[in-house]
C-alpha cells in the first residue's frame, strides 16, 4: 500500500526530532494548561475509556472541553465527571449531543460496534459532525466504520495513536490520521491537548495501516530484546548492564531503557497490555499476507505472545513476553 507524504505536527517522534515549520505541516497549536483555552469551538464526545481512553479524555477536560463521555463499564466514568464531564448512557447519545466524537476501544470488532451497532454512534450522527477512531483496527474495519459515518453526512476520521499509558497521560501521544481532511485540520487543536505529534496520511486505511506496521516492529524488538536479557543472564552477565549499554549504543530505544529494568525483576507493570500487542501481531500478519510480503520475525514473535498469552500473561504488560521464553 502506498502512502502519501505525511503532514507533519512540529515535535518529536520516537528518539528522531521531527523538523519544525515544515511546509506541509497543517497544524493549528492548541493551548495546553496554563489557564488557557483551545482552538476549538464545541462539544467534545469521548466513547471508551480504558487505560488509554481515559486519560486522553482527562487532558481535553483539563484544557477547557466541554467533554462528554460514554464507557460500558459506568463507573470508569466517574473519575471524569468528578472533573467536569458530563454522561450519555449510549455513544448514539453522545454523538447526537457533540460536534466531534472520539471512540477508543480496544479491538477492530468493539470499535465497529460501538460505531455502527444498534445504539451506535452513527445513530447520533448527521452532517456537519465528526467521528474520530483513534482505535487499532485493521484497514477493512475502518473502512467499513468510515461507510457507515459518513452515510449519516458526518466526517469521519481514523487516528490510531502510538504511544501507551504513560503518554497518553502527559499528553505525548503521536497520532496517525487519514481521513477526511476538513476534519483533520478541524480537530487539530484537540489532537495537540492529547499528543506531541500528528501526521495525515490521506485515505481511510493508510492510518491503520501505519500503526499496524509500528506495532509490529515494537512487538518484535520487544521479542529480541527479552532474547538478550535472558542469554546475558544465562552467561554470567548482568542483565541490568545490558540495558544500560544498549541504552548508550547505536539501538538505543525508551522502550528498552523504559521497560529493561523492571523485565529484570520480572515486573510487568500494564502500560500496553499484551494480548494488544498480540493483536496488532495478528492484524500485522494479516496485512502482509494481503500484499504477499514475507514477515518470519513477526510470524515467530507472534507464536510467543500467543504463549504467554496461554500462561494467563494477557493483562499484563507486552513486555511479559519474556516469560515465554523462560
Amino acid at each position: 500500500m502506498d502512502l502519501p507524504v505525511a503532514f507533519r505536527h512540529p515535535g518529536v517522534v520516537g528518539a528522531v526530532e521531527v523538523e519544525s515549520g515544515n511546509a506541509n505541516s497543517l497544524s493549528a497549536h492548541a493551548t495546553n494548561g496554563g489557564g488557557g483555552g483551545v482552538e476549538f469551538q464545541g462539544k467534545v464526545g469521548f466513547l471508551g475509556l480504558g487505560i488509554m481512553g481515559a486519560p486522553m479524555a482527562s487532558n481535553l477536560i483539563s484544557a477547557g472541553c466541554d467533554v462528554t463521555v460514554w464507557n460500558r463499564t459506568k463507573s470508569k466514568c466517574d473519575p471524569l465527571l468528578s472533573l467536569g464531564a458530563k454522561y450519555e448512557p449510549s455513544p448514539a447519545q453522545v454523538a447526537s449531543s457533540c460536534d466531534v466524537t472520539f471512540a477508543m476501544l480496544a479491538d477492530p470488532q468493539s470499535a465497529a460496534e460501538v460505531a455502527c451497532g444498534s445504539s451506535g454512534a452513527a445513530e447520533g450522527l448527521a452532517p456537519g459532525k465528526g467521528y474520530v477512531d483513534v482505535s487499532t483496527v485493521d484497514g477493512a474495519t475502518s473502512k467499513l466504520i468510515a461507510e457507515r459515518i459518513t452515510s449519516t453526512g458526518a466526517s469521519f476520521l481514523e487516528a490510531p495513536v502510538s504511544g501507551s499509558k504513560k503518554p497518553a497521560e502527559d499528553g505525548l501521544l503521536i497520532f496517525l490520521t487519514a481521513g477526511d481532511e476538513s476534519l483533520y485540520k478541524r480537530v487539530a487543536p484537540l489532537l495537540d491537548v492529547m499528543g506531541k505529534s500528528r501526521f495525515y496520511l490521506g485515505d481511510v486505511g493508510n492510518g491503520a495501516a501505519m500503526k499496524i506496521v509500528v506495532n509490529m516492529v515494537m512487538g518484535s524488538m520487544m521479542v529480541s530484546f527479552s532474547e538478550g536479557l535472558l542469554l546475558s543472564e544465562k552467561v554470567g552477565l548482568d542483565p541490568n548492564t545490558l540495558v544500560e549499554v544498549i541504552s548508550q549504543g547505536a539501538i538505543s530505544a525508551p522502550m528498552f531503557s523504559l521497560k529493561g529494568p523492571s523485565m529484570v525483576k520480572a515486573a510487568y507493570p500494564t502500560a500496553f497490555p499484551l494480548k494488544h500487542q498480540q493483536k496488532d501481531m495478528r492484524l500485522a500478519l494479516a496485512l502482509a499476507e494481503s500484499v504477499s510480503q514475507s514477515i518470519p520475525t513477526v510470524a515467530a514473535a507472534n507464536e510467543l505472545y500467543k504463549a504467554a498469552k496461554s500462561l494467563g500473561l494477557s493483562d499484563h504488560d507486552f513486555s511479559a513476553v519474556i516469560e515465554a521464553l523462560k
